[in-house]
């Protein structure tokens, strides 16, 4: 559960960095009424925290072996 919301979050973070490249649009600003907003720090905060939780997918044994079928858990 918490793998797949920090990738979701990995993902929003990743989509507005993209937005602020290519057309220098902030989208997370622009929702939440500016990059200064409590509401925009507290999401560039959590896209930061999952950035490091996502990290730890590089050392982990499962992550870097495909997951077993069913007729392999048996």
């Amino acid at each position: 559960m918490w793998d797949k919301l920090a990738l979701i979050l990995l993902i929003i973070g990743g989509v507005n960095w993209g937005l602020v490249g290519v057309v220098e649009f902030d989208l997370v600003a622009g929702i939440f009424g500016g990059s200064a907003s409590f509401i925009s720090r507290a999401v560039y905060i959590l896209v930061a925290i999952a950035a490091l939780w996502c990290m730890t997918f590089l050392f982990r044994r499962e992550a870097l072996t495909e997951p077993a079928t069913v007729s392999q858990r048996r």
